[in-house]
């Protein structure tokens, strides 16, 4: 294939979806990551698309929102691996919520086998494919049908999440930056996303390398509220990738990467602390408890107020070794009372 049929052919793929990854890019055109990417730039010197981390958009800096038909064949592999690694946090009698998406999809599908557990979404795709899940129980929200994204949004969605409290929310998104946090193109869909994480002790954006460090229009969760990141390995070459995993770690996100074989190597967030594989100065452990893939869960306990005691304080500094309080050890006071 010429360089001018690939870069039409790139620039009809970005047009219709609205992002694309490289890898998905390389992939359609038969080529190599680095001749897409020289391919990426020279479109975006002609102001016909713009470049992100790992992927390309329409141009404008923001991106609009693809509908389901085009998301559903994009960066499959990544969702699979992105998926695999989040159903290793979910325990047996949990309850849950799951937004709507392709890769929330992808981890309903592996949820179908936690007993005991209960969901509730406002996905009409997360809902069928726990439908035929006996050990699970599957709430619906109640709202409008949005048809892009087979979801139930508005009003109604928002109000049947009120008083509502679960342990996690899984949520996806179409651009990630440490600087704003997770973002979509829909305000109706970024209201109820909102609303899902109000309900949730802990947040879990699943989300692809290729939308980190993209923008869109409607934030749905800032970086502070959100406690970890599913995501799969970027190529070694995406500086720039790396880079923003390291900006969500040191804000205190903990990031879980997900490899090809649905492991996942995890990195607690933290300024000075480790980082994420692929994250300059970062190391991790892989897998943990439960198999390949199932994190170890380990609950710390935040500590309470400490009780101070009248004169505990000064009791303790005086003690001497071994028990010995001033006036002498309780040895020589036996002796006196024996002489006695």
């Amino acid at each position: 294939m010429f360089a001018a049929e690939r870069r039409q052919l790139i620039l009809e793929m970005v047009r219709a979806n609205g992002a694309v990854s490289l890898r998905e890019l390389a992939r359609v055109v038969q080529t190599s990551e680095v001749t897409v990417r020289r391919d990426v730039r020279a479109l975006e010197a002609e102001g016909l698309l713009d470049r992100r981390h790992g992927g390309a958009v329409l141009p404008g800096g923001f991106t609009r929102e693809s509908g389901f038909p085009q998301k559903s064949h994009l960066a499959t592999a990544e969702k699979t691996a992105i998926a695999d690694c989040a159903a290793g946090l979910v325990e047996e009698g949990e309850a849950i919520v799951v937004g709507a998406g392709t890769t929330t999809q992808e981890l309903a599908r592996r949820l179908a086998r936690v007993p005991g557990l209960t969901v509730v979404t406002n996905s009409l795709l997360v809902a069928q494919a726990l439908a035929h899940a006996n050990r699970v129980e599957v709430v619906m929200t109640g709202g409008t049908l949005r048809g892009s994204n087979y979801a139930l949004v508005g009003s109604g969605a928002e109000q049947s999440l009120q008083g509502l409290r679960v342990s996690k929310a899984f949520l996806s998104g179409a651009g990630l930056t440490a600087e704003r946090g997770l973002s979509t193109s829909n305000m109706l869909s970024a209201s109820v996303d909102r609303a899902l994480v109000q309900a949730a002790a802990e947040v879990v954006v699943l989300a692809d390398h290729s939308k980190l460090g993209t923008d869109t229009m409607f934030q749905t969760v800032p970086t502070d509220v959100i406690t970890r990141l599913v995501t799969d390995e970027a190529p070694a070459h995406d500086d720039r990738a790396a880079a923003e995993l390291q900006a969500l770690a040191d804000q205190g996100v903990e990031v879980a990467v997900a490899g090809a074989s649905g492991g996942a190597t995890n990195a607690q967030g933290g300024s000075g602390g480790p980082g994420a594989p692929g994250v300059p100065g970062a190391s991790g452990a892989s897998g943990g408890e439960g198999g390949p893939g199932r994190r170890q869960r380990r609950d710390v306990p935040l500590p309470g107020p400490r009780r101070q005691v009248p004169g505990a304080a000064a009791g303790l500094r005086s003690a001497g070794p071994l028990g010995e309080q001033p006036g002498g050890t309780e040895r020589s006071r036996v002796a006196d009372m024996r002489r006695r």
